[in-house]
């Protein structure tokens, strides 16, 4: 009969899993606060780069004398910012009223008749209207189109249906008695260019996601998934919590087997 095997030492077995488990929870943190830090940190960066451009452009078209850096031993950031907000503000509200709408017309018209000028003016204003109107549905619709083989399906989105000139040209086959929409494919990973083209609305399938949520999952080419950031964050945790605590479980369990 083999003898009894003695129990192995209690500050053997503590200290072993102490360490691992003090270096699990430790990376734990590193990568949780990694998480955390890093959106805001880019965030933080990206907004303040905004306020100083918007700065760089206003602050000059100003009187010094209105300026508070003027009278301040230091400069205040997000003044030029400010400034344009309201001047676009009341741009808005003198174009609501009928000596500011007749003021705008006259520029359209003096714009209208200057060469090269007029087209470009008139293409982006209407790419504006189109973009931040509040009744309008242009690229507020994500939606799946077969592309670019059958059986593969590509983010796309929905933006205005074709004009009748164009309803009339295209082939009504298999689009017969189906409205042509245009629809904007973005590439991958940058969604800011990409593929335009008209296709049947039968031929595609609307999804109910936000266009932020689209622009996200095309961006990181399907690695974000359109979900609970605060859940996704938990979820991250979650699994480096688990991960990092790993090799402590397995430790107790051989010595709950030994």
């Amino acid at each position: 009969m083999a003898p009894p095997i003695p129990p192995i030492p209690e500050i053997d077995q503590a200290n072993p899993r102490k360490r691992v488990s003090a270096r699990g929870r430790l990376r734990t943190y590193f990568l949780t606060g990694i998480i955390v830090a890093g959106p805001l940190a880019i965030t933080a960066y990206i907004t303040w780069w905004f306020i100083a451009l918007i700065d760089s452009w206003v602050k000059p078209l100003v009187p010094a004398s209105y300026l508070p850096d003027h009278y301040l031993p230091f400069s205040i950031p997000g003044i030029g910012l400010v400034i344009a907000f309201l001047a676009v503000t009341l741009l808005g509200f003198l174009t609501a009223n009928l000596v500011g709408r007749s003021v705008i017309e006259f520029g359209e018209v003096l714009l209208a008749r200057t060469p090269v000028i007029s087209g470009l003016y008139k293409g982006l204003r209407q790419i504006f209207e189109t973009l931040f109107s509040t009744t309008g549905t242009s690229f507020r619709t994500v939606g799946l189109v077969e592309f670019p083989v059958k059986g593969t399906w590509s983010v796309v989105f929905l933006s205005a249906p074709a004009a009748s000139e164009v309803q009339e040209a295209l082939p009504r086959g298999e689009g017969a008695g189906h409205d042509y929409v245009g629809v904007f494919l973005p590439c991958a990973p940058n969604p800011t260019t990409g593929f335009f083209f008209y296709l049947p609305r039968s031929a595609i399938i609307e999804v109910g996601i936000s266009v932020e949520d689209a622009a996200k999952l095309v961006m990181s080419a399907g690695v974000i998934q359109p979900e609970d950031p605060q859940g996704r964050l938990h979820a991250m945790a979650a699994g480096l919590r688990t991960h990092g605590e790993a090799p402590g479980k397995v430790s107790a369990a051989a010595r709950q087997d030994a």
